[in-house]
């Protein structure tokens, strides 16, 4: 895996500037789904990452293919958070968003802080465009945004000014108004247009027209904001390289991660990576990013639905591969009947989910985590399976990892919670040292010997049964979703033996809670008043604003799982400690529900399922109100 973009570490020579030092930025460009805003958006995060800023980021995408143009269904937006600290979450409020159009002036408007700086193609404030996007007058007139710093420009005009010489037609020249709007933005960063017209040439190298007409608009916008006589109050912002370990960075988003992560873990245990899943989103970009690993010997299958994509991963499995398939919760569904034929035959499965809004088809493109009681509980039978997650996209690529080392130490089909905002949010990404002990090689032993062969013979230990590849000699057995009789493998109807096969079964995940490491407390004191518990992409904000509230001396604590099921051992003694648990999660309460079902303590449940993840305001105000009711 080479690193697609590199980090320097290196102390960067800023022009000098009259505008004082800022810790962190949160831009948000915003616009028609066709507008080029996740691009826009993507080349900006990698800039900021080159440069050496820690940067999050949030693409919030439209749930319609190709939503009506001008609509607010039809916005697309892409929010970045630039910092000289450390940057978790991708901002609470923006400071500068960039509209092209009325409808994403109107949607994300109210996001902006005050005085925050608006930038507005207002080439596209026509009056049917005003009131298509539901605003009762002109918002550029109304004097509705007169506490905000409004920069109005004809970004539209200029593009086409700036490509007349090309002999493009006006409307494949406002293709790349987003490339000029991006060159502004650049430039109110104090940063060149030499990394992304380096992007474009190899972007469009077979379409150096296109690539010309992209680069010139990059140019004149930047052009633009160095030249024009703008307002006084357009200030540029300065933000210093972050301060991070030595070593080498590239932008990552959590489908990437995920991805190399399984490669990397599969590699570890001397397997071949096999990924067999259908289209969905958000998930999709999983596929992509393995059919990229081909020439290191990656596997790929776009199968024709679901099910035969989670039955050709197990097949892999069965050949000696790692079988690994991913989908989203709706697909996830559909697969359910085959991960209990995984479970049954106890093959190592890696099963990648990440999480939408639901039920049903539900938000699309809008991110939850309410797929947990689905994992933990969602099949016919007893049929337990490990449920892990990542807390956040630079992560996803140690948890690949980890999935892969529990899938075959244990003989098992293991769950992967992700969710939509993992997947495609991007954050900076130190390359792994695979001299680390913690990439030590885990080599699979697979059944050589015929002696003594019993196909459901379980090591004490791990609970695993051998794992016997189809054509070793003298290896032969049956594998299915019928009852296996335990040692031999045969059918068995006998209710005595199915109720020991259920034991061991559940057995595999009390060997697997031994082998995990016990839980930790991410911030705070290890005992105390308050403990916020959270998994998944709740890290972030959960990080942010415990921290802040531990600055201000108050007695709170951040936990924050990996390993959903089975639990850490220690949890209950730990979570014991504490005068209040408090689990902030984007569903109604699933985490809580599961521990209330396993341990003897009271915890309390905090929803929040509007598409989106939790801002660090309202885990501060979580944190406010419950140690205010404490005092």
């Amino acid at each position: 895996m080479q690193s697609g973009l590199e980090r320097s570490t290196t102390t960067h020579e800023l022009p000098v500037s009259q505008q004082p030092e800022v810790d962190y930025v949160r831009v948000r460009f915003a616009g028609d789904s066709g507008d080029g805003i996740q691009m826009t958006g993507t080349r900006l995060a990698e800039s900021a990452a080159r440069f050496g800023n820690d940067i999050a980021t949030f693409p919030d995408f439209p749930a319609d293919i190709r939503a009506p143009s001008g609509t607010i269904y039809g916005v697309s937006a892409y929010s970045l958070n630039i910092g000289h600290t450390e940057v978790d979450t991708f901002g609470d409020e923006t400071d500068a968003l960039v509209a092209l159009n009325p409808a994403a002036l109107r949607k994300y408007l109210e996001g902006v802080k005050q005085n925050g700086l608006l930038i507005i193609d207002i080439d596209a404030f026509t009056e049917r465009a005003i009131t298509k996007a539901g605003f009762s007058a002109n918002p550029l007139e109304d004097g509705s945004l007169s506490s905000f710093r409004v920069l109005p420009l004809e970004i539209t005009s200029n593009t086409e000014k700036a490509l007349k010489e090309t002999g493009l037609s006006a409307k494949d020249a406002r293709r790349s108004k987003n490339m000029w709007t991006l060159g502004l933005v650049l430039w109110l960063f104090e940063r060149s247009t030499a990394d992304v017209e380096h992007w474009i040439e190899q972007k469009f190298h077979k379409k150096p027209d296109v690539a010309k007409a992209n680069i010139m608009a990059l140019q004149a916008g930047h052009l633009y904001g160095e030249v024009s006589d703008l307002p006084p109050d357009v200030s540029r912002y300065r933000i210093q390289p972050a301060p991070l370990m030595e070593g080498e960075y590239r932008s990552i988003n959590g489908n990437e991660g995920m991805a190399y992560g399984l490669y990397a873990g599969a590699t570890l245990a001397n397997l071949e990576l096999f990924y067999g899943s259908y289209p969905i989103t958000p998930a999709s970009p999983l596929l992509h990013t393995v059919a990229k690993l081909k020439e290191l010997g990656a596997i790929s299958f776009q199968a024709e639905d679901e099910i035969a994509a989670i039955c050709a991963a197990i097949g892999a499995s069965y050949a000696g591969h790692l079988g690994v398939t991913g989908s989203s919760g709706p697909g996830i569904a559909l697969k359910t009947e085959a991960i209990g034929l995984a479970i049954m035959t106890e093959l190592p499965l890696v099963i990648v989910n990440v999480q939408r809004g639901g039920p049903s088809t539900g938000l699309p493109t809008k991110t939850e985590q309410s797929d947990l009681f689905q994992a933990i509980w969602g099949r016919n039978g007893d049929a337990p399976l490990p449920v892990i997650a990542p807390a956040h996209p630079g992560e996803c690529f140690d948890m690949g990892v980890e999935a892969a080392k529990l899938a075959t130490r244990h003989m098992t089909p293991l769950m992967v919670l992700s969710d939509g905002y993992i997947a495609n949010a991007s954050a900076p990404w130190k390359l792994p040292d695979f001299n680390d002990p913690a990439y030590e090689p885990f080599p699979v032993e697979q059944a050589k010997e015929p002696e003594g062969f019993l196909p459901y013979d379980h090591d004490p230990d791990t609970m695993a049964r051998p794992w016997a590849v189809p054509g070793t000699a003298d290896l032969m057995h049956r594998i299915g979703g019928l009852e296996k009789q335990a040692g031999s493998g045969n059918i068995s109807y006998d209710g005595e033996n199915h109720q020991l096969m259920t034991q061991i079964r559940a057995q595999k995940l009390d060997a697997i809670a031994k082998s995990i490491p016990p839980q930790h407390v991410e911030s705070g004191p290890t005992t105390g008043k308050l403990a916020i518990l959270g998994w998944g992409s709740s890290w972030g904000p959960i990080r942010v604003a415990a921290r802040r509230a531990e600055l201000e001396g108050k007695s709170v604590s951040h936990i924050h799982l990996r390993h959903l099921w089975p639990l850490p051992s220690n949890l209950e003694e730990l979570l014991s400690g504490y005068d209040r648990v408090i689990i902030p999660e984007m569903n109604n309460g699933q985490l809580a529900t599961v521990l209330r079902s396993q341990m003897d303590i009271k915890v309390e449940s905090v929803s929040c399922v509007k598409g989106r993840p939790f801002l660090v305001r309202e885990i501060a105000k979580i944190i406010e109100d419950a140690l205010g009711a404490s005092s």
